[in-house]
């Protein structure tokens, strides 16, 4: 395979499919590496703010997924100390149309189906399953690609590679061996029930947060409003790789069992019959870049999930990304690398923002006692506006 106009992408995630349509549109050839046979659901609910609905709207896929995702009508605050609801952040479509893109809930499996559709249906990528990255050797003519398949091995020459596989990326261990995830200390548990299963006030289009001494619970719908996604986040030392081990629901049950924890909390923990958990890792700051390789998403920036923006940061990587190679490389292939530098300029600062956020969100979330009081007193004083207006650097955002 020629190297003219040619890029490849490790990983057919979220992050990976978006830049292959990302950059296809800026009339590179793509090829997409994915080390497993078939898609399938890693993770189970996500939410896609503005800022990265916004890309996706741009990149045709919101009639692929208008029958799927959710446009909930509220964010609501709630604390187990005070038993409730302490605000309710107006979303919907009035948000939408101030925002110029919907806020959407949706199944990590739907999205990811709706972007391999995409993909599908776009004669200038490839998509190959079962075939993994191995290794990749820079050259006066650009970079020599190694895969594996099976037993057999190819090599093809490419402009430029990006790293979008994950949070233990080959790429940014051939790259970088020294950057290793970090164990948070936090264990995600996961599961979903049939909103049938729950009374009807408790089953609305919002997204509930729960804050509770040292834990939270998060519950939204997705796939059409048909279930209910819901995340538990506690301590724990268990720190397995992966993403969907199985879980005990006996293990989260007794952690939520405290009267701490609001009859409504409760239930929806209780309702959910299978349970799969994840270690919490994150990456160090490192290295985006080296030549003409890139990383993009979990595999440079991988971040807590409490600002629900871990795909968001990967789908306005792929943006920026793809808009740089398409100024940076549209006459000269030798400009790649200085391309790629200027994307990691450009999004090095905004993503550590957004991962200190979710750090402070994480703390502010397992409060206890009379920091508790404070931050359920302050939430209160602001109102539901303001205290969505604080998102506004988030949302806002433009590719």
């Amino acid at each position: 395979m020629a190297a003219s106009r040619t890029i490849f992408v490790a990983g057919a995630g979220i992050g990976g499919l978006t830049a292959s349509l990302a950059l296809a549109r800026q009339g590179f050839r793509i090829v997409v590496l994915e080390k497993t046979e078939r898609l399938e659901e890693a993770g189970a609910g996500l939410q896609l703010s503005p800022n990265a609905s916004r890309v996706l709207v741009g990149l045709g896929l919101q009639p692929r997924l208008a029958a799927r995702a959710v446009t909930p009508d509220a964010i609501s605050l709630m604390s187990a100390r005070s038993g409730g609801e302490i605000s309710r952040l107006p979303l919907g479509e009035a948000a939408a149309f101030r925002a110029g893109a919907p806020y959407w809930v949706v199944h990590r499996a739907d999205l990811q189906g709706a972007l391999q559709a995409q993909v599908n249906d776009n004669p200038d990528i490839e998509l190959r399953l079962g075939c993994q990255f191995e290794d990749v050797v820079p050259h006066a003519k650009g970079l020599t690609v190694v895969q594996r398949s099976g037993m057999m091995r190819q090599q093809d020459l490419a402009l430029a590679l990006v790293g979008a596989d994950g949070i233990w990326s080959a790429v940014r261990q051939n790259l970088f061996p020294e950057v290793q995830p970090q164990f948070s200390g936090l264990i995600a548990w996961r599961g979903t029930l049939d909103a049938t299963q729950l009374p009807r006030e408790y089953t609305s289009r919002r997204v509930q947060l729960w804050m509770g001494p040292n834990a939270h619970l998060v519950a939204y719908p997705i796939s059409g409003a048909r279930q209910i996604n819901v995340v538990a986040v506690v301590p724990g030392t268990w720190n397995r790789p992966g993403w969907s081990a199985p879980g005990e629901p006996n293990e989260i049950k007794s952690v939520f069992a405290s009267s701490r924890w609001p009859g409504p909390a409760r239930m929806m923990i209780g309702a959910v019959d299978e349970w799969r958990k994840w270690a919490l890792f994150t990456v160090p700051d490192g290295e985006w870049t080296d030549g003409a390789i890139a990383l993009l998403g979990d595999a440079v920036h991988a971040m807590l999930p409490f600002a629900a923006q871990g795909a968001g940061m990967a789908i306005e990587d792929a943006a920026v990304l793809a808009k740089c190679l398409g100024e940076g490389a549209a006459e000269n292939a030798a400009g790649i690398p200085a391309a790629l530098k200027r994307y990691a300029r450009l999004r090095r600062a905004r993503v550590r923002r957004v991962q200190r956020a979710a750090r402070r969100n994480g703390m502010i979330y397992h409060l206890n006692g009379a920091a508790a009081v404070a931050r359920d007193l302050f939430i209160r004083s602001m109102g539901p506006q303001r205290m969505l207006a604080r998102q506004d650097w988030i949302y806002d955002w433009q590719p």
